[in-house]
């Protein structure tokens, strides 16, 4: 047997110090709060309670997940948190005379056998800002940047709006770049300014810029000039 206090610190939420409720998990850093609590957060906010780290430049709640299997956890650990909770929605909507949310069904989807088989779609959906993928290669460093990390995903899915000011700094943070490194990026032929965006620079480019389907963008590291 497990004593639940030796548990606890693992199930709190940090910001309303209570037990998860519609445990959500950034999936920047992976730290985890209540559903309601980490959005209300990124209202005023686009950093990471907990590490302070940027989630994402302006659309943080793209980056957030529900963990359902913790969630299942801390249902199972604290007794009678789910059916307070339940009960505490069912009397908040008919207070306000408000139909209940019926829960989710899982949808059964066929196989290739013919036999359907039950799955839970996608707690978060790509929301339709995220217009443009992004494939981003790496064409060298020249002598002097210093130590950095490769990149571990060139693949990126972005708004159209995001500029090349935003891929810079997504960049510098993911390979805990230099501040005295410049970072150049290139699309074909051109090198790209910071005030450019990332919908511009597909239209004005056009087909020469993709590939797959992918906008593509070459960065290379250079020392900036003292």
């Amino acid at each position: 047997m497990i004593n639940l206090a030796e548990l606890t610190p693992y199930i709190l939420c940090s910001i309303c110090k209570g037990y998860f409720i519609d445990a959500t998990t950034i999936t920047e850093c992976l730290h985890t709060f209540c559903k309601s609590c980490i959005v209300r957060h990124f209202y005023y906010s686009n950093r990471c309670p907990k590490c302070n780290i940027v989630v994402h430049q302006t659309q943080p709640l793209y980056n957030i997940r529900l963990d359902r299997q913790l969630q299942d956890i801390v249902y199972k650990l604290v007794v009678n948190l789910e059916e307070r909770e339940k009960k505490q929605m069912h009397d908040f909507y008919k207070e306000r005379g408000l139909e209940v949310p019926k829960p989710a069904v899982p949808q059964p989807v066929p196989t290739s056998r013919g036999r359907p088989r039950k799955v839970l779609g996608s707690v978060f959906r790509i929301p339709p800002e995220l217009d443009i993928s992004i494939l981003l290669e790496f064409i060298g460093a020249n002598e002097g940047t210093g130590n950095f990390k490769p990149l571990e995903k060139k693949f990126v899915r972005v708004s159209g709006e995001a500029t090349i000011g935003h891929v810079e700094k997504f960049l510098r943070r993911k390979m805990d770049l230099d501040p005295a490194c410049q970072v150049d990026i290139i699309c074909g032929d051109h090198l790209l300014e910071h005030y450019q965006t990332l919908r511009e620079i597909r239209q004005v480019i056009g087909e020469s810029a993709l590939q797959d389907g992918l906008l593509v963008l070459h960065y290379g590291l250079v020392v900036s000039p003292l």
